[in-house]
């Protein structure tokens, strides 16, 4: 049986010559005029030799090589380099999966290597032919290849280190070179890339706006923008069509620029953005509903005051006040999303409060099987404990309803430290977080839901089921914290919800239980606000705890108003949004009368914001609205002097 020798080589007069020599000797010979023509022969043909030419057009002898040697089948197969380049170059053919490297050179000596080789190999020895390139002391040194192969190899270098990825292509779109940036965003092996047809790499629905931009009929360069990338690997890319027309030849090299990790900070940002404008009037629409409930409050609790619990009027006011905390909790969330519910900020470690919470939610939700992780030594963190709460109870109702038959919620903590480029799109500071994940076995989401999914007022749930505002809350109030939250879900792969809160080097402080009696004063206390309501609410509710009240429905007015009265007045109750002179600069104007003056700020805003920075400047406290008697009686406690108020 004939041994069959593949001859690879763009000379056409080497491989007449080949094939001459070879066929007298009774081998079965086929030929290739490059590497990508040797890998299409290759799918259906094994040689049990191959001659390959060491520089070719459409990957060269060195790329060849490495790619056969990968292809079981050809594992065994003797491969003979044949080098034109011998005398310029030490050819290091082993490392490259070559045999044997044979020069290039007179014909006459060259044949008798090539047979002494083929002989050698024939007989099994080819083991004792020489590691060095046979025939090399038949040709001479040339200056200018040696040069030629210099500059070769520092263009090699140069496109090997670029950031974008290289690829070249012949005429038909064959990949015939790829550089490692291009091998590693396309996510194949070097071997799988080269001799594939480019388009293939592209879904269907792109195919054809690539191959007419392959055949562009002018040979212009073409570009695809970072407007329109297009989706390869998964990921986005803009790219450069440079088509090439040299000696009758036509190749083309593209550029890919992956645009993906852009694009994504770019969304955020957007989403951002977005969120922050959604805040802004989620926030001033809670602030005005909070004036209205606090109306309502106020008269029900001086009802309530003045009634006998024995009233058959007495539980219908408690269900008004019971519907105006839930009131309370609708705004809440609606601030927690737009300015954070900041209230009552504490040292605290998470474990304890996730722990609390899981308990809770567990109880009433048998069909959910809870499992928890907890980081031994987490991280404290400062926040309103109340306010986390309202997360992970929101974030494990979510969860519950992702499974309505039942499944597992999986609670994980742990101490992360977060570098630069990871919180950048979060607008936050890199260092110490504690990390809280919650995953769920449920249905999952679709890019669509998870893009909205902290949308105030956005919900799956049917009309009547849902107000849309917990996951809005929640992104608020970690927003606020100064930590972010990510979901990441699929459609029928459940959902998990990862929350980073910044760490802090601060010792945890056990909650305190106050007490829910309401204490009096007789002091007399300077009431400001521009709505009429509750200076009329606010005026009943400090008679009744026995204060003296005087009253201004503006900032100005009130300046006027302590400038008369400073040396009776013993504390400002100071609304924060006011018309004209605001609350902060009503407290300077203040402030500059009597430095010792004792402010207890009022707001439907939340402590976030204006308010802190008020505090910030010397103002004794803050209370939001609605508020009941009980916590104002014990703000203004706390400003005037709580051990001397009298309880009731």
């Amino acid at each position: 049986m004939k041994k069959k020798i593949l001859v690879v080589d763009n000379n056409p007069v080497i491989v007449k010559f080949m094939t001459n020599l070879l066929v007298k000797k009774s081998y079965h010979v086929l030929t290739a005029e490059d590497g990508l023509s040797a890998l299409e022969i290759l799918k259906t043909y094994t040689p049990d030799v191959m001659f390959i030419d060491l520089i070719m057009p459409n990957i060269g002898g060195k790329k060849l090589c490495q790619i056969i040697r990968r292809m079981p089948r050809l594992k065994n197969a003797f491969i003979i380099i044949l080098s034109a380049v011998a005398a310029e170059e030490e050819t290091k053919y082993t490392e490259f999966g070559a045999n044997a490297c044979i020069a290039k050179g007179p014909f006459n000596s060259m044949s008798e290597h090539i047979l002494t080789a083929l002989n050698k190999w024939e007989m099994g020895n080819s083991k004792i032919l020489s590691k060095e390139v046979i025939g090399r002391e038949n040709i001479h040194y040339r200056t200018i290849t040696k040069e030629l192969l210099s500059s070769q190899k520092h263009f090699e270098i140069i496109l090997e280190s670029m950031s974008e990825g290289i690829l070249e292509l012949t005429s038909e779109a064959r990949i015939v070179y790829a550089n490692p940036v291009a091998i590693s965003s396309l996510g194949r092996t070097e071997d799988k890339l080269l001799a594939l047809d480019f388009t293939e790499l592209f879904k269907e629905s792109e195919r054809k706006r690539i191959k007419k931009l392959l055949v562009s009929p002018d040979h212009s360069p073409q570009t695809i923008s970072e407007d329109s990338p297009v989706s390869l690997n998964g990921k986005q890319f803009s790219m450069k069509i440079l088509p090439i027309k040299e000696k009758g030849k036509e190749a083309i090299i593209i550029i890919l620029n992956d645009i993906s990790l852009r694009k994504k900070m770019e969304a955020q940002l957007r989403q951002a953005q977005k969120m922050e404008a959604i805040g802004t009037l989620a926030g001033g629409i809670a602030h005005d509903f909070n004036n209205l409930l606090m109306g309502i409050q106020g008269y029900t609790s001086l009802m309530l005051i003045q009634i006998d619990p024995t009233h058959q009027h007495f539980e219908y006011l408690k269900g008004i006040e019971n519907s105006v905390q839930r009131g309370a909790d609708l705004t809440r969330q609606l601030l927690g999303f737009a300015r954070g519910g900041k209230y009552d900020v504490k040292l605290t470690n998470l474990n304890e409060i996730i722990k609390k919470s899981a308990d809770m939610f567990g109880r009433t939700t048998k069909e959910i099987t809870i499992r928890e992780k907890y980081e031994q030594n987490l991280w404290a963190v400062e926040v309103d404990r109340g306010q986390i709460e309202q997360v992970l109870l929101n974030l494990y109702v979510n969860a519950w309803q992702a499974m309505p038959g039942g499944g597992d919620l999986y609670l994980q903590t742990e101490n992360v430290t977060l570098d630069e480029s990871y919180v950048k799109p979060f607008k936050i500071e890199p260092g110490k977080y504690a990390k809280i994940s919650i995953t769920d076995t449920g249905v999952g989401m679709d890019e669509q839901t998870k893009e909205r999914i902290f949308e105030p007022f956005f919900t799956t749930k049917e009309m009547g089921r849902g107000t849309g505002l917990g996951l809005a809350s929640v992104y608020g109030i970690i927003k606020n914290h100064g930590g972010f939250i990510n979901v990441y879900s699929e459609k029928g792969e459940g959902t998990t919800f990862t929350i980073y809160l910044p760490a802090s080097e601060k010792e945890v402080i056990k909650e305190k239980v106050l007490s829910d009696k309401i204490l009096k004063g007789s002091e007399t206390i300077l009431l400001v606000d521009d709505e009429e309501m509750i200076l009329n609410v606010g005026q009943g509710i400090l008679k009744s705890m026995g204060y003296k009240v005087l009253i201004a429905r503006s900032g100005k007015e009130a300046i006027e108003v302590y400038k008369k009265n400073q040396d009776k007045i013993d504390m400002v109750i100071l609304d924060m949004i006011m018309p004209e002179v605001s609350g902060g600069k009503t407290y300077d104007r203040i402030k500059e009368i009597n430095p010792q003056v004792k402010v207890l700020l009022s707001s439907g805003y939340s402590i976030e914001g204006q308010a802190t920075e008020i505090l910030e400047r010397g103002c004794n406290g803050f209370i939001q609205k609605p508020f009941s008697i009980i916590d104002l009686s014990r703000s203004i406690g706390k400003v005037l002097d709580k051990n001397k108020a009298k309880s009731v």
